[in-house]
């Protein structure tokens, strides 16, 4: 196979340098980097002032009583608790997933404005949580949200990012065909 040449009437479209590259995903970054400190440092506070595990005892942080408290519970699952145990198999799951968006950032239409909202968001909680798995053994989980008799599953910063990066992308997906 013999490599194409270059037409002689075009010049040649120069390489873009490696910041270049990176500024295309400015937003992605910051979001991602913000979602991340933002989860870290709620949870080093936490760590800081409630003892662990706190739950339903004395050191509950109330902070609308009946509806929102602030805990300190380690989950060594998935949402809801799901594979409770298997940390390094979902730390494991984490680093793929980084890696998969990396890989297939294009086909994911990474440059599009609402698709770097998504995955920096998404990014920011996949990295804060996999810290936490790396550093504790679990994820640090502190908002505890109840509704009458219904109590929501304990959860952090990083869980929002990674649910509201997933259904702004899914809303994405599903109104703007590509």
């Amino acid at each position: 196979m013999v490599p194409a040449t270059p037409s002689p009437d075009l010049p040649p479209t120069p390489r873009r340098s490696r910041w270049a590259r990176c500024c295309a995903y400015r937003l992605l970054l910051l979001l991602a980097g913000s979602t991340f400190a933002l989860d870290q440092a709620s949870k080093a506070w936490i760590a800081a002032h409630l003892p662990f595990p706190t739950y339903g005892g004395p050191a509950t942080v109330i902070v609308i009583r009946g509806f929102f408290n602030l805990v300190h519970v380690g989950n060594t699952g998935a949402a809801w608790s799901m594979f409770s145990g298997a940390s390094v198999l979902l730390a494991g799951l984490a680093a793929a997933t980084l890696v998969a968006i990396f890989i297939w950032r294009h086909s994911l239409g990474l440059r599009d404005r609402l698709s770097q909202i998504s995955f920096g968001l998404l990014c920011g909680g996949i990295v804060g949580n996999l810290t936490d798995r790396l550093l504790h053994g679990h994820v640090i989980d502190f908002v505890d949200l109840h509704f009458g008799s219904y109590i929501y599953p304990t959860f952090n910063i990083a869980d929002s990012g990674i649910c509201v990066g997933v259904i702004l992308y899914l809303w994405q997906s599903l109104r703007a065909p590509r």
